[in-house]
């Protein structure tokens, strides 16, 4: 069974491994020891500080083990706010219109609007799974998680929460808009100033174009990408989607993957999410479908499992109970695996 729980820093080797079999573009775990025990230390501390009353960007880090081996094998996480003393960068989508009476010539013609939030939404994000593992609902499971967690605490989180999907990147790490685009005023190749932007984003502000940006003026191979994301985050991005998450005109500036948005209160797995106590622990649950079940005590856990609700409680399996490291009487926070299950 495999086992979602925050991270330790004893993770720290294995997350490094995990993260040289990302490729480009996932910005969030990056292929740099002394940034990820950073990212774990910060994730340490925003766990500690559960009972406070309002977003502040705290990111929380969570891992998937197995629960035999007790070796991680994939990560997800969230940042509580974006903005603030290092602001949010993101490319709008907006649609000018030249009219000329005259020549009888009406054109639409999209244009990127450059925008810098200063107080901006929650951001889910480092979903990654190793490639053995992605089976059995397992990347499912590391995804929506997240929600339950968010569910559990939802004063710590800004109420608008988005998702930068990653976008069109070869494998040799060239991107078709940063070269049309970004690359003409940063003078780096994607993969530097990708990673750059997770160390100190304030060279964005210093040379990012203000000016907006006629897509048709830009080469037809940028242009097909805007909004696209790479052939790896398809199943991510459909994911969302069933959670409600929709496509809004935003994409990354860098190379232009898109961002979709959902209200906290709107995400399938928050809004269905229900609490109970567990009544009895059965070997053989009668149930027909997966539910995603997390705990309520103090060190979050999450794993898929069978339930059966009864009047008052409910019922779930010993493995269930043993990976969430509750008993009979302790309450837990669950919602079907999958939108649209009786």
């Amino acid at each position: 069974m495999y086992v979602v729980r925050p991270v330790e820093l004893t993770d720290l080797d294995r997350l490094l491994e995990l993260a040289d079999l990302t490729s480009f573009g996932l910005t969030t775990l990056p292929q740099d020891r002394e940034l990820l025990e950073k990212r774990i230390k910060a994730s340490l501390r925003s766990f500690q500080h559960l009972d406070d009353t309002e977003p502040g960007g705290e990111s929380y880090l969570f891992v998937t083990e197995d629960s035999e081996t007790g070796v991680a094998q994939g990560t997800c996480g969230m940042v509580s706010k974006v903005g603030g003393f290092e602001p949010f960068y993101l490319y709008r989508i907006e649609t000018s219109v030249h009219d000329s009476r005259m020549l009888n010539v009406r054109k639409e013609i999209q244009v990127l609007h450059l925008e810098e939030n200063h107080n901006g939404p929650c951001e889910i994000g480092s979903l990654f799974l190793h490639p053995d593992a992605r089976k059995g609902g397992n990347g499912r499971v590391l995804s929506l998680s997240r929600f339950l967690f968010m569910a559990e605490y939802p004063k710590l989180f800004d109420p608008n929460v988005i998702a930068e999907m990653r976008g069109v990147i070869d494998e040799q790490g060239r991107s078709p808009f940063w070269d049309a685009l970004g690359k003409h005023f940063f003078d780096l190749e994607f993969p530097k100033a990708d990673y750059l932007s997770i160390v100190n984003k304030s060279f964005i502000g210093d040379l990012m174009p203000r000016y907006p940006i006629y897509i048709p003026l830009l080469p037809a191979d940028a242009q097909a990408v805007i909004g696209e994301v790479h052939e790896l985050t398809r199943p991510a991005r459909g994911l969302l989607e069933s959670e409600g998450f929709q496509f809004e005109n935003c994409v990354d500036i860098f190379e232009a993957g898109p961002m979709l948005h959902c209200a906290l209160n709107q995400i399938r797995s928050v809004r269905e999410s229900q609490v109970a106590p567990v009544v009895a622990i059965h070997q053989h649950v009668e149930s027909e479908q997966e539910f995603l079940i997390s705990s309520r005590t103090e060190g979050f856990r999450a794993c898929k499992g069978k339930l059966a609700q009864q009047a008052t409680g409910v019922e779930i399996d010993p493995e269930t109970a043993l990976a969430l490291k509750v008993g009979i009487g302790e309450t837990i926070r669950f919602v079907p695996l999958r939108p649209g299950s009786p």
